[in-house]
């Protein structure tokens, strides 16, 4: 769930339109300021969203939001839950909203208008936030409800939102002295003109393509030739073929593509994004955000960004999360020499002449499962219809959640190849699900969840509105879209997150659904991936898209058997991107050249030669487009330590995943609780025991250590 996040107060005073000079002429004028109108509790203007509107609407949504905050320090009243705490929680509403608009042009419709602006909009919001947290009389309020003797009385989720409050306004510096909190303030505005200058380097980076000759056709399924036909028709070139410098069309290509010299030029291309010198190189950019954030941990009082970023973790430690990363690593290098092995003799076999190369390890591997298991995952992708499988992941969630979903028209879409649904359980209302499933131009690669509301019942019960965004290649009109068995899983992984915000239960919107610690919240996400290989899943929605025929059972029992097949290469690519991630930022404040620093530490981990990164450093946007997954890239991994117990849990009942108990459990003691309870709480709740490291190593085919 890659996103980008602001350091804003969670949503509005009721008091605070009065305190905002001006702001009910604007909001009348900018349709960007506007109350959510309409059903289901109002929802995003996004029919009416213009560029121009955008930055009106930002300044005069922090002006309210700071006359929120305002009212309540100028509160001659002792501070106390009510007019302090749950006062926070009311405000910022107005700016919430305008925020959502602008993640949606970062993400989802990043044009150059929208790019020419966003610096200046970045830099507003990292400004903004700290005039926040760096209020000391606003500060003084909340210190004094934490350490107040009266908040024994409160709720347990009051003293949880109390907690959350005081713990992020002191680590972000609000116990500092002036000429700290200054210069931590400089720091984060300096960083936020990084963060957006690296995602734009990126985007334009994935924006390039590399046009295909009739040669580098042969071979492909039709799927991959009608793909790169439709990117080329997107970009105004008919009647040709191109890869887009993006996972979604590079890994199927290369995938499948016997021709050895263009699947080199394209992964060429794909794992030097960022990194090709010139005006979209981000190795200065990288270089310049380390720095700057080991000089902000330290004034905080932390010895590196990573131990500052772990603090509130799970994990708490980078010790922990570096003991288990270590943990799996040599199991997984061990399988992927192994596998490599096995390459080889086919490339030998073929007489190839050449060793395996990292162009080449997606190719030959699926050789290597097809002589494994006889299972060609191109047997599988007929029956893997983008649509049909969003019918699985609906049945599924109501079968283990109570969930319905009826698509619903006249919603405001931002683009018009999205899709509205209505979720219910037991007929009742719970929230909104958007579907935004297509590549375009301006589109950020990859795939995510938003929400664009969240649950809460604090003064009116309020819905969850949430959605799902995709990178797949839409194919010509009337033409189901066929898409790989990994990209299935992806699809029902993000649609996870989205189960988890509709589950929301609490009271106040700061707890509420995905608002949990980074190592956590993958954690419900990865259990819903288990779903897409259930019998009833795979019987009743992965049915041929030209005879309409389910599955194969023989072809399932393939899957099956070869279910921890390629988890040396899975574990190792991802798990080498964890790694340098949490190295660099435990390095500490020493001068470090990106490429050098990766291709040193990935020496010394005795990294597989035929493998890269999933992510190489000047491409991780998940770690320097923003701090959300900064030292928490381990987070992947973290979570599905929790979700393989989990899912043995499931697979121990009699009901197997669509145990109703379990399922029942499942969201009493974890979905509904967002952040109200502690996380290792919650597991506990769940499993009666904290979280085991067997599950996961049995999950991967790896050995599990004595006692796991």
């Amino acid at each position: 769930m890659q996103r980008r996040t602001f350091l804003l107060t969670t949503a509005a005073a009721a008091a605070a339109s009065a305190a905002a000079p001006g702001l009910s002429f604007a909001a009348e004028t900018n349709p960007l300021l506007a109350t959510w109108t309409g059903p289901y509790g109002g929802v995003p203007a996004f029919d009416k969203m213009k560029i121009a509107d955008l930055k009106p609407a930002v300044e005069a949504a922090m002006a309210k939001n700071q006359a929120e905050i305002d009212a309540i320090t100028a509160n001659k009243a002792a501070p106390t839950f009510a007019n302090t705490i749950a006062a926070l929680e009311d405000s910022g509403r107005t700016l919430n909203d305008v925020v959502c608009y602008y993640g949606i042009w970062g993400s989802n419709l990043s044009s150059p208008e929208f790019q020419a602006i966003e610096p200046e909009l970045d830099a507003k919001f990292a400004e903004f936030g700290d005039k926040i947290t760096q209020n000391a009389a606003l500060f003084a309020r909340i210190e004094a409800v934490y350490n107040s003797p009266e908040k024994a009385k409160l709720t347990p989720e009051q003293q949880r939102v109390t907690w959350i409050y005081y713990t992020n306004f002191v680590r972000a510096g609000a116990k500092l002295d002036p000429k700290a909190k200054a210069r931590v303030a400089a720091i984060n505005t300096e960083l936020a003109g990084y963060f957006t200058k690296f995602s734009q380097n990126l985007l334009a980076d994935e924006e390039t393509y590399i046009e295909l000759t009739d040669a580098d056709l042969v071979g492909l399924p039709d799927s991959i030739k009608g793909a790169a036909a439709s990117s080329a028709e997107q970009r105004k070139l008919p009647g040709k073929h191109i890869i887009v410098n993006t996972r979604s069309s590079v890994d199927p290509y290369l995938t499948n593509s016997p021709v050895r010299a263009t699947r080199e030029k394209v992964w060429k291309a794909f794992v030097n994004r960022g990194d090709n010198g010139g005006a979209t190189d981000n190795n200065a950019l990288i270089a310049k955000i380390l720095k700057l954030r080991v000089e902000r941990a330290k004034l905080l009082g932390y010895q590196t960004h990573a131990h500052w970023r772990l603090e509130n973790a799970m994990a708490k430690t980078p010790d922990k999360a570096m003991a288990l990363m270590e943990a799996v690593w040599t199991p997984a290098i061990e399988q992927v020499a192994k596998d490599v092995a096995e390459m080889q003799a086919i490339v030998d076999k073929e007489g190839g002449g050449f060793k395996i190369e990292p162009w080449d390890y997606r190719f030959y591997a699926e050789k290597v499962r097809k002589a494994k298991y006889d299972l060609d995952m191109n047997e599988v992708k007929p029956y893997m219809q983008l649509e049909k499988l969003r019918e699985g992941m609906f049945w599924a969630a109501g079968q283990v959640y109570g969930f319905e979903f009826k698509k619903v028209e006249g919603v405001p879409v931002y683009h018009p190849t999205m899709t509205v649904y209505e979720v219910l359980r037991d007929g009742k209302h719970v929230g909104l699900w958007y579907f935004d499933p297509y590549a375009r131009q301006g589109k950020r690669s990859g795939a995510w969840m938003n929400a664009y509301r969240n649950q809460e019942r604090f003064k009116k019960p309020i819905a969850t509105i949430v959605s799902n965004n995709s990178n797949f290649i839409q194919g010509k009109p009337g033409e189901p879209v066929l898409i790989s068995w990994d990209d299935a899983n992806t699809l029902f992984h993000e649609f996870g997150h989205a189960i988890h915000g509709l589950n929301a239960d609490t009271t106040y919107p700061t707890v509420s659904g995905t608002n949990v610690a980074r190592d956590y919240v993958e954690f419900p996400s990865q259990l819903n991936e288990h779903w897409l290989s259930t019998p009833e899943v795979l019987n009743k929605f992965c049915v041929h898209y030209q005879t309409g025929k389910p599955i194969p059972q023989a072809l399932v029992d393939k899957i099956k058997k070869a279910s921890t097949f390629n988890q040396g290469f899975d574990t190792t690519e991802y798990l080498a991107s964890a790694l340098i991630d949490m190295k660099l930022h435990l390095a500490g404040d020493v001068d470090i050249d990106p490429d050098a620093f990766e291709r040193d530490e990935l020496a010394k981990l005795k990294m597989p030669k035929e493998i890269v990164m999933r992510h190489r450093t000047p491409q991780f946007g998940h770690v320097f487009s923003g701090d959300g997954y900064s030292a928490g890239y381990y987070s992947y991994l973290w979570a599905d330590t929790l979700t393989a117990d989990v899912a043995e849990a499931f697979q121990e009942a009699p009901g197997g995943f669509y145990d109703k108990p379990t399922g029942q459990r499942l969201i009493k003691t974890i979905m509904s609780r967002g952040n109200s309870v502690d996380p290792a709480e919650q597991f506990r709740a769940f499993r009666g025991r904290d979280v085991k490291i067997g599950a996961l190593m049995r999950d991967r085919g790896f050995p599990a250590p004595p006692g796991a």
